[in-house]
């Protein structure tokens, strides 16, 4: 009965993987693990993600730099890239997927003086 049980829940995420294809999602594992990523492909067993990671660029780093984020709040903010990398994964690894949740902006209303 276990075994029918599982079966069941692999299948409820596997529908649910497929329903979020192309979506932004948060993915969390059975080992506690969670990330965000894009679902790019699923197939019976495998899930494939873009997982996403946060870059700083260290190129022209220089003193002034390093004591900007020492504290001393002066020199030049280091720039962040988000860069995404392939991962595959068993789907029997998924403990559950959700839709990254965005905020909408709010609409802009033009100030009309009399």
């Amino acid at each position: 009965m276990t075994e029918q049980l599982q079966y069941n829940e692999e299948r409820n995420l596997h529908d649910q993987c497929v329903k979020l294809k192309f979506y932004h999602v948060t993915l969390t594992m059975n080992d506690g693990s969670s990330f965000d990523g894009i679902i790019e492909d699923v197939d019976s067993s495998n899930i494939t993600v873009l997982v996403g990671e946060d870059v700083l660029d260290r190129v022209n780093e220089t003193v002034e730099d390093q004591r900007y984020y020492g504290g001393y709040g002066y020199g030049r903010p280091r720039r962040r890239f988000r860069r995404f990398r392939r991962r595959t994964f068993p789907i029997a690894t998924l403990a559950a997927l959700a839709l990254l949740p965005y905020i909408a902006p709010t609409p802009y209303y033009p100030y009309s003086y009399y």
